[in-house]
C-alpha cells in the first residue's frame, strides 16, 4: 500500500503448471504459487514482513495447523522460513489478481 492506503502492484510474474501440478488439490496449488512467487522475488522480500493477499481462505490453515498431507507439510515449512502473513480477500474484491488469473 502506498501512503494513501491504495494497493499498487510492484511486479507481476506468472508460471504455467505442468500436467501433474494441475491435478493437485487447490490448496496445494495455491501454496505452491505463493512459494514460487516469493522465490522469484526473494531478493526483494527477504527479511521483510510480507503480507500475501489471496482468495483462498484455507491457506491460513497451513500456517496455523500441522497439515496431514506430506506435500502441504513441506509447503508449510517453506512458508515458515519467511515473516509471512496470509490474508484472505474475496476474489471479487481483489480485482487485479482475480483478473490476471482468469484472463491472461
Amino acid at each position: 500500500m502506498d501512503q494513501n492506503g491504495v494497493e499498487r502492484p510492484l511486479a507481476f510474474a506468472s508460471h504455467k503448471l505442468s500436467g501433474p501440478q494441475c491435478a493437485w488439490a487447490t490448496i496445494e496449488r495455491e501454496a505452491y504459487a505463493i512459494i514460487w512467487a516469493l522465490d522469484q522475488f526473494l531478493g526483494i522480500v527477504y527479511g521483510s514482513k510480507i503480507t500475501v493477499v489471496c482468495d483462498h481462505n484455507p491457506l491460513q490453515y497451513i500456517r496455523d495447523c500441522a497439515p496431514k498431507s506430506a506435500k502441504l507439510l513441506r509447503r508449510s515449512l517453506a512458508l515458515q522460513e519467511l515473516n509471512l502473513n496470509i490474508k484472505y480477500k474475496r476474489g471479487s474484491d481483489n480485482m487485479v489478481a482475480d483478473y490476471l488469473s482468469r484472463h491472461v
